[in-house]
């Protein structure tokens, strides 16, 4: 097994496939202080040199394992959370270096939707205040012209307007994330983040609600990242897919070519635990078995991350680190073997 050749240094921010990005994430970095003691406070590797670059229209899932940082990712892009460093580019503006009334603006055209409908709408407050809130805050709408704005979405995400007096805790699971979604769309965004909507919910309320966020995207023209930890759902919903492992980017790529001949070992690792509906095809797969346990994000493994569990990996994976660079076109691999499994 050897490494393959260089390739030309393009990066996912300079691909040429992409023609118009709305979203450019270049070398982010989001590290957590804890702990404390003689030698120091230690430091979570949460995101550790993200390079994104997402389309005006597309959907870009983020897929990994849980605790590989994309929440963190999704949050520190929406400015929730402080970059540590690096750049995020909204319409090139730097959302890293912007404050004030100006980050206030640009704020507007770029939402949320939380993975959790339980604990992400306040219980105090009804539908319609939840949903308003956003048009109070921006000094959007008030009064009779916010209420017929909250009417209106609160139908376009498949609610009953008449429900807008009535308190979280009487809806379902899925009527909740409904809210959710309407209280992201009400203000009319460019970029929504959804960080695992649909992984909270009933199999049978997935399909709906991913569903819906795919109408709302062909209504409105809408950019989403698509964050979950399920690649089947990712692969359904995505343009393009990125997969993330231990705080970096390992590979990105179309959808359908992430599905059918994944580059990096991780996706390929990914891909062979995704059931398959023909129970024919299923019990002659063979899924590929990852040796020991996910590293410590206090003390990542040293140049290629995941060469600790990699069933191909050589001397040199533990001596360079692999560059998230092209393999093909618009596909790109961190990994000096992309393609041998």
């Amino acid at each position: 097994m050897t490494a393959q050749p260089a390739q030309p240094s393009i990066t996912p921010t300079s691909d040429p496939t992409l023609k118009t990005p709305l979203v450019r994430v270049e070398n982010l970095v989001k590290h957590f202080p804890v702990g404390g003691g003689l030698f120091g406070r230690a430091v979570v590797h949460a995101v550790d040199g993200v390079d994104l670059a997402i389309a005006a229209g597309e959907t870009l899932g983020l897929v990994g394992e849980s605790g590989c940082g994309k929440s963190t990712l999704g949050r520190v892009i929406v400015r929730l959370q402080p970059a540590t460093s690096g750049h995020v580019y909204f319409e090139d503006i730097d959302l890293t270096k912007v404050r004030g009334e100006k980050l206030r603006r640009t704020r507007q055209r770029i939402q949320m939707i939380f993975q959790d409908p339980y604990a992400s709408l306040n219980p105090r407050m009804t539908v319609g205040d939840i949903v308003s809130e956003p048009l109070r805050n921006f000094g959007v709408a008030k009064g009779r012209k916010a209420e017929q704005k909250v009417q209106e979405v609160m139908r376009v995400v498949g609610l009953n307007p008449n429900f807008v007096n009535r308190y979280p805790h009487e809806f379902s699971g899925g009527q909740r994330q409904r809210i959710g979604i309407a209280r992201a769309l009400v203000l009319n965004p460019t970029f929504i983040v959804a960080d695992e909507p649909v992984s909270a919910l009933d199999v049978s309320i997935q399909a709906q609600i991913v569903n819906l966020m795919e109408d709302l995207q062909s209504r409105f023209n809408l950019t989403f990242l698509f964050i979950a930890h399920d690649l089947s759902v990712v692969r359904h919903i995505s343009d393009r897919v990125a997969v993330m492992y231990l705080g970096k980017i390992v590979e990105i790529g179309p959808s359908d070519s992430i599905r059918d001949k994944p580059l990096h070992p991780y996706t390929k690792v990914l891909e062979s635990s995704v059931p398959v509906p023909d129970p024919d095809l299923e019990a002659a797969r063979k899924p590929i078995l990852l040796k020991g346990e996910i590293p410590s994000p206090v003390n990542p493994p040293q140049a290629c991350r995941f060469h600790t569990r990699c069933p191909i990996a050589q001397p040199i994976c533990s001596e360079v680190e692999p560059p998230l660079e092209m393999k093909e076109t618009g596909r790109f691999a961190a990994c000096h073997f992309a393609g041998q499994l």
